[in-house]
């Protein structure tokens, strides 16, 4: 049939039911944008591409459904590409649209004109490049597919007066293929392997969660009577209250989880890639088993042996792979030290639980270091970020979706929150990038509106986002809880300095001025400022009922000491060292000055 190649465009979107986009209104994407409302697609018109690239992130995270980042070509596609990689590495399925600028005038030097294939060629699962405006349809269909397929972002690139071209073209057919089930020989080896181990632990990641194998999961364990760990940032990948729930492994996690794990003879690693950054070692524990005999499950077979020597290698959905290994498993399996390896998992949980509330400070374990026991000095009245933690902790709903940030007081509270179902924690994953907080919180609320959320960031990191200040209060905008921690410094840098650095403070003071919950007012939002876990108990339950009863957006300011926790890199830093030797008497003038 005849159609334009916009029509085209937004038919293809609505084969495969993408009605939400994000980003910045321009003229690169007007004809598309023009008929959104028509075809029942949403735009949510954010401060800033980057904030709208993670709320785009956010909202697939919480949902499972994929959603449209979309803004102007050049500076507003640039903006995009710190959210695109985080996506990349959440394995969050993304449409990324990138108008590009004409082809009459590309090579040029235009205005806004950039490579944007270029550009994203190590940010994206895949991508591909509109060559003929008759090919809108076939080459959009396929990135979406794609972008299923590989369960991440990808590209499509379309120059800009490829628009409002009449075209005559059947629109494509979608395919769904069927999901890896794992080969059938490596099933039976790691059925093998589990039915005779004595001490087998589960560790469940991001695809345990993406393949909604969480149930499946649960039964294992239960035939087993297996420990479940859950990989660094996952901590949604098992049933917090369950029995056999270790909590999460990696910085700041669960000291149950490495201890438990540490005594494994067999690891099912249950759809992870087994990130190095995810099994440093924490609390002085260096846990991960290297003598147990490792399964390793990921749909992504490049990924599979790529940090740890495996013994049976399966690609395949988490799902169908623990489906098949349940139905694999001998009748005996399980028994061998079932009663004795019950007990401890229960002593080691309930003697975690006991020491993760009575941590109310952070320590100086390092020789010469003293700055916490400073810290606490100079602000004897203020939280810890401790305290604050475990008032959040008892304050959260049960069905509440949360968000974290980058730094070291979102970090500290690692070990808090816990779930019962998948799809609840949004943390910013292993790109790391900071102001994740605020915009995934927009996005998982815009998806589940009917679900209470609450964003968590610290103050340095929510300053790179907290432009959406000024979007989130549109009529249209449903309404979030936000927490940002106050602490007046960027607390992981700070850390490093004070650690190797001899407190040589270079760029990590915040303003002590600068008043977020005034700034929430001024944007016509409620701004909360605590200073006592009462107070911050009390704001955070008001804000949640005022959130789900009454439409009210809160950012609270939780004031807290300088404590500072373990350093992200610990395993990446050493003391420098002087040999040439640096003076300012060596500084010259500039030549031009």
């Amino acid at each position: 049939m005849k159609m334009t190649t916009e029509e085209a465009f937004i038919k293809v979107l609505q084969m495969h039911g993408i009605d939400n986009a994000f980003g910045i209104i321009g003229s690169a994407m007007m004809p598309i944008s023009d008929l959104f409302p028509d075809a029942g697609i949403k735009f949510w018109d954010c401060a800033h591409e980057c904030n709208a690239g993670m709320s785009a992130d956010g909202y697939t995270r919480a949902t499972g459904k994929m959603s449209m980042a979309i803004a102007q070509n050049g500076p507003g596609i640039t903006n995009f590409v710190t959210p695109v990689k985080t996506a990349y590495w959440n394995h969050t399925p993304m449409l990324l649209v990138t108008p590009q600028a004409a082809n009459k005038s590309i090579g040029q030097g235009g205005f806004q004109e950039i490579k944007q294939m270029a550009l994203f060629e190590d940010m994206v699962a895949y991508q591909e490049e509109v060559r003929d405006p008759s090919r809108v349809a076939e080459v959009l269909n396929r990135v979406i597919e794609q972008a299923w397929r590989l369960c991440g972002p990808a590209q499509i690139n379309i120059p800009r007066d490829y628009w409002t071209k009449v075209i005559d073209i059947d629109l494509p057919q979608v395919v769904q293929l069927e999901r890896p089930r794992g080969g059938s020989d490596a099933i039976e080896r790691a059925a093998a392997l589990l039915s005779e181990a004595k001490f087998p632990v589960i560790l469940n990641g991001a695809g345990v969660v993406i393949g909604g194998a969480i149930e499946a999961s649960r039964l294992l364990a239960e035939k087993l009577d297996s420990p479940v760990c859950c990989n660094y940032q996952h901590n949604d990948a098992f049933p917090g209250s369950h029995e056999l729930s270790m909590g999460p492994l990696g910085y700041n996690g669960s000291k149950a989880a490495m201890e438990i794990i540490a005594k494994a003879d067999v690891v099912l690693a249950l759809g992870t890639r087994l990130n190095p950054f995810s099994t440093l070692p924490g609390y002085g524990i260096n846990y991960w088993p290297t003598e147990a005999k490792l399964i390793q499950v990921d749909i992504n077979a490049d990924r599979i042996g790529l940090t740890k020597r495996v013994d049976v290698a399966i690609q395949g959905d988490a799902k169908m792979v623990a489906e098949q290994l349940l139905s694999k498993l001998a009748k005996s399996a399980g028994d061998a030290g079932r009663a004795d390896r019950k007990s401890l998992v229960k002593l080691t949980k309930d003697r975690w639980a006991q020491e993760l509330v009575s941590m109310e400070h952070e320590e100086d374990n390092d020789p010469g270091i003293t700055w916490n026991e400073r810290a606490r000095d100079r602000e004897p009245d203020r939280m810890s970020p401790r305290n604050a933690w475990l008032a959040i902790r008892d304050s959260l709903p049960e069905d509440v979706i949360i968000s974290s940030d980058i730094g070291n007081n979102c970090a500290i509270g690692n070990a808090y929150p816990t779930f019962e179902k998948g799809r609840k924690y949004l943390a910013p994953g292993l790109f790391g990038p900071c102001g994740y907080g605020l915009p995934a919180i927009l996005g998982a609320k815009i998806g589940c509106p009917d679900v209470p959320v609450v964003g968590f960031a610290g103050d340095g990191a929510f300053g790179i986002s907290m432009n959406e200040m000024t979007a989130c209060g549109r009529n249209d905008w449903p309404p979030i809880t936000m927490v940002i921690f106050r602490n007046y410094q960027w607390g992981a840098e700070k850390r490093n300095t004070t650690l190797w650095y001899d407190d040589n403070f270079v760029g990590t003071e915040l303003n002590q001025g600068v008043e977020y919950a005034k700034i929430a007012d001024a944007c016509g939002l409620k701004g909360v400022k605590v200073f006592t876990t009462e107070a911050l108990t009390e704001a955070l339950t008001t804000a949640v009922k005022e959130q789900m009863n009454d439409g009210v957006t809160t950012f609270i300011e939780v004031v807290l000491n300088q404590e500072l926790g373990e350093p992200f890199r610990r395993d990446a830093m050493t003391a420098p060292n002087k040999v040439a030797g640096i003076s300012k008497d060596d500084m010259r003038a500039q030549r031009n000055a």
